[in-house]
């Protein structure tokens, strides 16, 4: 594209050039049209002063042909004098064409004119000679004609040095004006092409772009006024990239999962937490119609209802995600401008499923607690009323009684106290009293408190470890209740007859402790759910054993305090391995 200054420039360049060779044109015809009025006036004259000679000395009879020469030769003019009648009686020839057949025919034609009445007159024969003829007389009577006849060339160069002149002085001019004007249009209009220049760039989004401010004048203000609009344009995208990076963050980062679907029916945006809740891929989502994508028809119908009623609706349902079933809780509201223009529709899912989860479970803690508090109560009060309705009497079946409500009293003394324990361990304000300790240490104190019970039930505890000094930042009391829970499970559940195995393993940046041993084994599905509180694997014999469900759960959240990990391998009728790691460096 030629640029503003060079068509700026041509267009310049070509008005001057047309004034000048107009006003050339019209200087050469002016200088022209006053030197032939000065070339007619001489030859005016001239022919007056031969003509009145002619008179003075008495007409054509006696003319002096030397004195008519001399004249003609040094007016450089050519004499001609005819009678009245048209015959030649002079011609001075010797400075002019000696073509006189030519002459003799210019001669006839300008006294053809005579029979107008004129006296005097002027006869051009092209460019080359100019014919000027008047009357001569004597006594009032017309005696004949004297024609001066002279070469225009002296014109002619005139009229070429004129030119030379003009076109000399009009290209100086032209040189002048155009090296002025180049300077002039650079200077006014680089300030505009550098404004276009930075026009375009804003245009395109190059907000960074400025252009160069110079004078003060308009080009100047225009400048700056540029530069302003790009200074507030950039400020303007700065804040909105800004808004902008802070809503998609907020948008992507959300908690909930949000899909926004327009008036049309098209999905216009999912958020990351949707594509992770429902598993799905963005592009097969965005710019298609919800019903042909979305696959839950509880969705599909909260949509439909917020695009006929044009209401927020709230609904809570269940959906099957994979091979879980989650709760959700679906916020759709329509997308109504000032305007009252329609928009679309925004739903909101909040994932309520560990809600759900954490109700269930506080409903079956509730149960749980209440029917481990109802068995100990119910045999406490039952052989009360049977001692009190007579039965104390009997010694023997006094003391059995009495046994039986001890019992049951330590058991509900220690469903109490894991209850407590495992109140006071779930607080946000419990702490451990961390200190290095000795892990086999601790492992060998809770192997003496439990080897009672081991041979009680014929069942060999082994301990072997790859460092005898094994030592990690813990608190020794938690971690001693951590063995002695597991320890005991492992016995409770082991057969008489079998082992318990327990393992140190010392690692760098950790340490690992297995316990295993050679018990019923849990199944695949039921190892998710063994650390929830009154879980129970075999119910019976974990009752029967003064067992209150709540030893692994306490397990847990010990070892999470401990920023430590539990791991469980299992096989039923082979037995099971806890594996708990601990971080050397809490």
């Amino acid at each position: 594209m030629t640029k503003y200054r060079t068509r700026l420039l041509f267009a310049l360049i070509t008005l001057l050039i047309t004034v000048l060779v107009g006003l050339g044109i019209v200087l050469g015809q002016l200088f022209k049209s006053h030197y032939l009025n000065n070339f007619n006036e001489r030859l005016q004259n001239e022919i007056d002063i031969v003509s009145y000679m002619i008179e003075k000395d008495g007409g054509l009879t006696v003319l002096d042909q030397s004195q008519l020469n001399e004249i003609g030769e040094f007016l450089k003019t050519r004499i001609t004098i005819v009678d009245s009648d048209g015959t030649i009686q002079f011609d001075s020839d010797d400075n002019v064409d000696n073509n006189n057949a030519l002459h003799q025919h210019i001669l006839e034609k300008a006294l053809s004119e005579r029979d107008s009445g004129a006296s005097e007159g002027k006869y051009s024969h092209g460019t080359t000679l100019q014919y000027y003829w008047e009357v001569i007389e004597k006594n009032g009577q017309v005696e004949g004609y004297i024609f001066l006849a002279s070469k225009v060339n002296e014109m002619k160069n005139a009229y070429h040095q004129l030119w030379w002149v003009l076109s000399l002085s009009l290209g100086l001019a032209l040189v002048v004006i155009i090296l002025l004007g180049s300077k002039i249009t650079n200077r006014y209009t680089k300030p505009i092409e550098s404004a276009t220049k930075v026009a375009i760039e804003l245009a395109k989004g190059n907000y960074r772009a400025r252009t160069y401010e110079d004078h003060i004048d308009e080009t100047g203000m225009l400048s700056t006024s540029i530069n302003i609009l790009a200074r507030n344009l950039q400020d303007l995208m700065k804040s909105q990239e800004v808004q902008q990076d802070r809503l998609s963050a907020l948008i992507e980062n959300m908690g909930s999962g949000l899909i926004l679907i327009d008036k049309r029916g098209y999905i216009n945006l999912i958020n990351k937490t949707y594509k992770e809740i429902f598993q799905v891929n963005q592009n097969e989502y965005l710019y298609n119609l919800y019903h042909e994508v979305i696959e839950h028809k509880e969705i599909n119908s909260v949509i439909e209802e917020i695009f006929m009623t044009e209401q927020k609706k709230r609904k809570q349902v269940v959906l099957p995600i994979g091979i879980e079933r989650k709760h959700f809780e679906i916020y759709g509201v329509p997308i109504i401008s000032s305007d009252k223009d329609w928009k679309g529709v925004l739903l909101v899912f909040h994932d309520i499923t560990e809600l759900k989860k954490l109700e269930i479970m506080r409903k079956d803690f509730v149960a749980n607690v209440s029917h481990e508090l109802k068995t100990p109560i119910t045999s406490i009060k039952g052989f009360s009323e049977t001692l009190l309705d007579g039965a104390m009497n009997d010694k023997q079946t006094l003391e059995s009684f009495l046994e039986i409500i001890l019992k049951e009293s330590d058991r509900l003394q220690l469903l109490i106290q894991d209850l407590l324990e495992l109140s006071r361990i779930e607080q946000h304000g419990f702490s451990l009293k961390l200190q290095e300790i000795e892990l086999t240490t601790q492992i060998s104190e809770a192997l003496t408190i439990l080897k009672a019970r081991a041979v009680e039930k014929s069942i060999q505890l082994h301990f072997q470890t790859d460092s005898p000094n094994v030592r990690i930042m813990g608190d020794a009391d938690r971690l001693k209740q951590v063995f002695l829970n597991l320890v005991a499970n492992a016995i409770t559940y082991t057969p008489s007859g079998g082992s318990v195995y327990l393992e140190v393993i010392d690692k760098p940046n950790e340490a690992i402790v297995t316990v295993r041993d050679t018990g019923i084994g849990i199944e695949q599905n039921e190892i998710s759910r063994i650390f929830e509180r009154f879980y129970r694997v075999d119910k019976a014999r974990s009752r029967n054993s003064g067992g209150t469900g709540l030893g692994l759960a306490i397990v847990k959240h010990i070892m999470e305090a401990h920023k430590g990990m539990i791991e469980v391998e299992s096989k039923v009728g082979e037995g099971t391995a806890f594996i708990l790691k601990f971080r050397k460096d809490l």
